[in-house]
């Protein structure tokens, strides 16, 4: 890709190591500017777990260094320290339970958040914690005595609440604990995929397993503790050894290691992404003193700093030349002049100016500067008057379109632009656009800083703005065609930002993090450029772009694939490689049939025929595809046709239950005749319910107050029961009575008679639970239910692990608990069976019973004595 002139205000950043457009931002004191990128806010990320308040941060701080600093753990190597932390983490919170500060979980588990082996876990991290009384654990099994987990009690959080209560260091909160959890998983975690619930994504350093890692997992973590919200991490004071530096030695002293261990850690995290190192800029542009950065913190918090000066540097194969020469050597304006995107701006951004002379020394002649130094543009290396387009060859002339606008200046631009080696020399005619020559493009509307440009047979072409659009994700992915965006015109880059977002919400739906789709846009726009040769070889930007840049190119029959890459994974299409094992597999098997049909055949004459049958399979399969997409097109109309009558259908029952349901709603109540109650009124409907629990009740009484066998007997009890009911209706009935004011029942008679049957199935059912509570401790003391206990108390003291002593305390407490088990069971099951009698009988006397008739039934009711609410409550 060739490098160009990107605008001067869009500047080039790293963030997370590619090169990106970003804002222009104020530049600070110390010499960073800071971006915004994916971690700002609010983005949804790991990063926002390590958003935490300046109280909190000292308050883990503290407890983790206070956990680290027990006698118990602290002679330990790193994994069991890192180890006694994620199981103080994971530890529960104390609230009057048996399982109170204890933590579960097992080998495997445990070895994927320390980055090691259950094997590891099982020899080199949990003996040293067990002998060294910093940890006690107890196997938890199953029901077969099968080991389904560990229970883990870590002893300096158990003495610290025992002796110190909330005040020691090491009594965290429930909420502490769980953001201490949080921030650890978003380090570290394994990651995992719940059921039923969104997937917990991997922490930054979950891919760093083997030797070493448990180090490197509890260095950051203990750096991010350690580091406010700016990103810098708090150094330590003193002197120091010039050759570990400061930020060596404040690891060292956290980790309790020697400052060459703790520099060996700080590499493996900056090369991991995690941590970048600087040294601070000074008046003399001399080294200063050497910062650490905590790349997630910054990210988390929005401050992604980047030095000013690593944004201008020359390429490596170059000899250094200080800041401060002249001409066309010398920096820009600003910071931002010379930013470029895509991948010549990453290798301008690997270096910085050389420091170590002073400004004023002068390595080149002056020149005369015609134009100002946003417009020149990111050449290889910087000298003037060199061609560029990423390959050892001369540029086609000096100046090659002189009059083409770069920056939206009126003065047209006198840079090197490198072209490509085909088309019109000096004098003659261009080529024509056909983009811009459609003739059903619409004028586009002249907006602050635009002017028109000259194009073939007189005409003039609005150009379009400069800048990529503000829409983050949009700026990202068009960053490495930013040159290529600054000649359309306004139509175009409409289009353009169109295509743009509709790729990447397609790229959003396809992978796991919605959040990488702008810059896998990005690299594949890089990839197409450096296919065709750099942006200088594109003759038509919006047809390219549009037509070749944004399009995905399947080279399978998978959604996914992008010229053999997996989208969402990055890595090599499986479908590819076996639609290429199957057409070599069939070439041989076609191969294999000609040499043992025709044996004869020559070189020339063999690889003829199997070409032959090649292209006739061929032909065969492009067949049978036209015929299975025609079957795939008629099933789907099928499917349409199935579900437009299946959507009729269900609009026709809609339209059925709701005229059913508004002739329901007319009827009139069964019970009182009150019209519009849907056949039963709520009082009636309360009534029903009420005596439905009263017959409950009777039927659990008789279970174990009667025989079963004698109805005469079943009878009394159920006589009993209802007249304690109704006695425990009427006391609740007079005390919602006393709570009502005068007449305010009468004034409503019908929702009266409604709250008067709610209280009494109220009282009912509150009384219906301890009926069945004394049923089943009655039932429990029964034979049946004694034999039971006897012998599942029998059974467990038998068991393997209770031989060796059947009567000790531990086998007569879980013999004893086996027993009351049985006991509980037998009582349920033999009230169920009983309940399924009585019902039974119950049945069949009302089956045989011939109802009585109305004459009876109404001298009867009219016995009955109603007083003055109930009264008024009736309805003829």
């Amino acid at each position: 890709m060739s490098a160009v002139a990107a605008p001067a205000t869009m500047p080039t950043a790293f963030i997370d190591g590619s090169v990106v457009d970003a804002p222009v931002l104020p530049p600070r004191r110390d010499g960073l500017r800071l971006l915004s990128g994916e971690g700002q806010p609010g983005s949804g990320g790991l990063d926002d777990a390590l958003r935490l308040g300046r109280s909190m941060r000292l308050r883990l701080r503290a407890a983790v260094l206070a956990l680290l600093a027990d006698p118990s753990i602290a002679g330990l190597k790193d994994a069991p320290k890192l180890a006694a932390v994620v199981l103080y983490a994971k530890s529960r919170a104390p609230r009057g339970r048996e399982d109170d500060n204890q933590s579960s979980i097992w080998g495997a588990e445990l070895g994927r958040w320390l980055g090691v082996t259950e094997s590891t876990v099982h020899h080199k991290v949990l003996p040293p914690l067990r002998g060294s009384d910093g940890l006690h654990t107890r196997v938890v099994t199953d029901a077969k005595g099968h080991p389904t987990g560990l229970d883990c009690l870590i002893m300096p959080l158990w003495r610290a609440r025992k002796r110190g209560g909330s005040t020691d260091p090491l009594a965290l909160s429930k909420a502490e604990l769980a953001v201490l959890l949080r921030l650890i998983e978003a380090l570290f975690g394994p990651g995992w995929t719940p059921k039923d619930r969104e997937p917990v994504p991997a922490g930054l350093l979950a891919g760093r397993t083997g030797k070493g890692a448990a180090t490197d997992r509890l260095g950051l973590l203990l750096m991010v503790l350690s580091t406010r919200a700016s990103g810098w991490l708090q150094l330590c004071g003193g002197s120091v050894r010039k050759k570990e530096g400061r930020g060596a030695a404040t690891l060292s002293r956290l980790l309790g290691c020697s400052p060459s261990g703790a520099r060996k850690v700080l590499a493996r995290l900056t090369a991991a992404g995690v941590v970048a190192r600087e040294r601070k800029a000074t008046v003399t542009r001399m080294n200063g003193r050497g910062r650490v950065m905590l790349l997630p913190i910054a990210r988390a918090y929005g401050r992604v700093l980047v030095p000013v000066e690593d944004s201008q540097a020359p390429e490596a194969g170059f000899s250094q030349r200080p800041d401060g020469a002249v001409g066309d050597h010398a920096p820009g304006q600003g910071a931002d002049a010379l930013g470029a995107s895509g991948v010549c701006g990453a290798k301008a951004a690997q270096g910085a100016g050389n420091p170590e002379r002073p400004d004023d020394a002068e390595l080149h002649a002056d020149h005369a500067s015609g134009v100002t130094h946003g417009s020149y543009p990111q050449v290889s290396g910087g000298f003037p008057g060199e061609g560029g387009g990423g390959e050892d060859r001369r540029p086609e002339r000096v100046c090659a379109r002189e009059n083409q606008v770069v920056d939206g200046e009126d003065a047209p631009a006198e840079s090197v632009l490198p072209v490509a080696e085909v088309g019109p020399l000096r004098g003659e005619k261009p080529g024509e656009s056909a983009v811009d020559e459609q003739s059903g493009q619409r004028p586009a509307r002249i907006q602050a800083g635009d002017r028109p440009e000259a194009v073939g047979r007189g005409k003039t072409r609005q150009q379009g703005r400069v800048d990529l659009p503000d829409d983050l994700g949009v700026r990202v992915a068009l960053g490495p065609v930013s040159w290529l965006w600054a000649g359309l015109s306004n139509w175009q880059q409409d289009r353009v930002v169109a295509a743009v977002e509709a790729e990447l919400k397609r790229l959003k739906n396809l992978l796991m993090y919605s959040e990488g789709a702008p810059r896998l846009l990005a690299d594949r726009l890089t990839d197409r450029l450096e296919e065709v040769g750099g942006e200088a070889r594109v003759t038509s930007p919006f047809g390219w772009i549009t037509r070749r840049g944004l399009v995905q190119r399947q080279a399978c029959s998978d959604g996914r694939c992008d010229d053999g890459i997996r989208l969402d994974t990055g890595g090599d299409c499986e479908n590819c490689g076996n639609v290429i094992h199957i057409r070599r597999a069939r070439r041989a098997r076609v191969a294999a049939g000609v040499d043992r049909e025709l044996p004869g055949l020559g070189v020339a004459e063999r690889r003829q025929v199997v070409e032959d049958r090649m292209r006739e399979h061929a032909a065969a399969e492009a067949e049978d595809f036209v015929w299975r997409r025609e079957q795939a097109r008629a099933e789907q109309a099928r499917r349409e046709t199935a579900r437009a009558a299946a959507r009729e259908r269900a609009e026709l029952e809609r339209q059925e239950e709701a005229a059913a349901d508004a002739v329901r709603q007319a009827l009139s109540c069964v019970g009182c005749g009150q019209q519009r109650s849907a056949g039963l009124c709520e009082a009636c409907g309360y009534r029903r319910r009420t005596e439905a629990a009263i017959t409950e009740a009777e039927l659990v009484v008789a279970t174990w107050a009667a025989d079963p066998t004698d109805q005469g007997d079943v009878a009394a009890v159920a006589t009993h029961v209802r007249a304690t009911l109704d006695a425990g209706i009427e006391v609740a009935l007079q005390q919602f009575l006393e709570l009502m004011e005068p007449g305010e029942l009468e004034a409503d008679p019908v929702a009266a008679a409604s709250v008067l049957a709610f209280n009494a199935l109220q009282a009912v059912q509150q009384a219906l639970p301890e009926y069945r509570s004394s049923a089943l401790g009655q039932l429990g003391n029964t034979p049946e239910a004694d034999a039971e206990a006897r012998r599942a108390y029998k059974t467990e003291q038998k068991r393997r692990w209770f031989r060796h002593n059947p009567n000790g305390a531990d086998a007569i407490a879980a013999a004893t608990k086996a027993a009351d088990a049985a006991r509980e069971r037998t009582a349920e099951y033999l009230l169920a069976t009983r309940l399924e009698q009585l019902r039974a009988r119950r049945t069949d006397r009302t089956a045989t019973a011939v109802p009585a008739p109305w004459s009876a039934r109404l001298a009867g009711l009219a016995a009955r004595p109603l007083n003055g609410v109930q009264s008024g409550a009736v309805i003829a």
